[in-house]
């Protein structure tokens, strides 16, 4: 049996921590500066805080590669101990704005915490994180303001969820336009022509083979652009997915009332042609006939591995009840 081979090693500098659902892998990059690169899903800010802490003392900045849930989550306890938050310009506004689309928190039914954005970044903008500068890379596609780091020297690319060792980001085409999917691949196209060593994605392992990670996530990603109908499919199966896994799953009888309320689901209903009825039916039973859910005590559960979420730390309101931009909500 051949082993996995290894990925390329990191500068000590560095550390990568691989999570799994529902949140996004985060990077610490130690020094003067210590910054943290996503925060995580809110239902762990608390763990993670504390593994910030333990490996590197206090944090000065986080950086938000997009503004999804699983990579905000802990952005709002983190600025009460201190820090500041940077992201991509366009979501640094309608966050300051107090947009009730941020974060597409309402549209997914996913909780975010208000936070505020200190530090709007532009693509080709140089950033001191730790003791060394990386370029802010704007990525657009997965979500309008989706941003990627590179660091020339090590030639390390932090992509987001541009793409993975084993997948790339869903594209929302009714949100975003029906460009969403080609402005994607030309993202992908971008950050391929940097000729990164090392690719630390936002899920899943870091890729033993940048070129080869790149190569498969631009079969995917044109993909998507030639298949329009299945890329709003593989979105709904990974938008229920995360959906089944922060709440510990949903009683079977009640997933289709739920699919039925989600703006998500008539989006890609109104894009495939058919009853949103109809769309949430097929939706479970293509998913549970796959295996990528499954039935157990009478609930539906993603069957991916992901980690328990308490349902406290779902109660954080929409952003339209976020206070004004200048204030944070108290006690986070």
């Amino acid at each position: 049996m051949s082993l996995r081979p290894s990925p390329p090693p990191l500068p000590a500098w560095m550390t990568w921590w691989q999570r799994p659902f529902p949140d996004a892998n985060t990077l610490l990059l130690s020094g003067r500066r210590p910054a943290l690169v996503d925060s995580g899903f809110v239902g762990h800010a608390a763990e993670t805080a504390g593994w910030a802490r333990a490996h590197g003392g206090r944090i000065d900045l986080v950086v938000n590669t997009h503004w999804h849930s699983d990579h905000v989550g802990g952005n709002a306890l983190l600025q009460s101990r201190g820090a500041a938050v940077a992201a991509g310009a366009p979501e640094a506004e309608a966050i300051a704005r107090r947009d009730p689309g941020c974060c597409a928190a309402e549209y997914l039914d996913q909780p975010v915490p208000a936070y505020t954005v200190d530090m709007p970044l532009d693509d080709g903008q140089v950033l001191r994180l730790g003791d060394t500068d990386w370029e802010v890379v704007r990525t657009p596609g997965h979500t309008p303001g989706h941003l990627a780091l590179w660091q020339p020297e090590e030639r390390v690319l932090v992509v987001g969820d541009a793409l993975s060792d084993y997948d790339v980001g869903w594209v929302a085409l009714a949100p975003d336009g029906p460009g969403a999917a080609g402005t994607a691949l030309a993202s992908l196209k971008r950050i391929t022509d940097l000729g990164p060593r090392v690719i630390l994605p936002s899920h899943g392992p870091v890729p033993a083979d940048p070129d080869a990670a790149c190569a498969a996530a631009l079969r995917r990603a044109q993909r998507l652009v030639d298949d329009p109908a299945g890329a709003v499919w593989y979105g709904a199966r990974r938008i229920l997915a995360f959906a089944l896994m922060i709440r510990g799953g949903i009683p079977a009888g009640e997933v289709e009332p739920y699919l039925h309320a989600r703006a998500w689901l008539s989006d890609a209903a109104r894009l495939l042609a058919v009853h949103p009825e109809a769309l949430a039916a097929e939706l479970v039973a293509t998913m549970l006939g796959s295996g990528a859910v499954v039935l157990r005590d009478g609930r539906l559960h993603a069957a991916a591995e992901h980690t328990p979420v308490p349902p406290e730390s779902l109660r954080a309101p929409y952003p339209r009840a976020w206070p004004p931009g200048g204030e944070r909500e108290p006690n986070v």
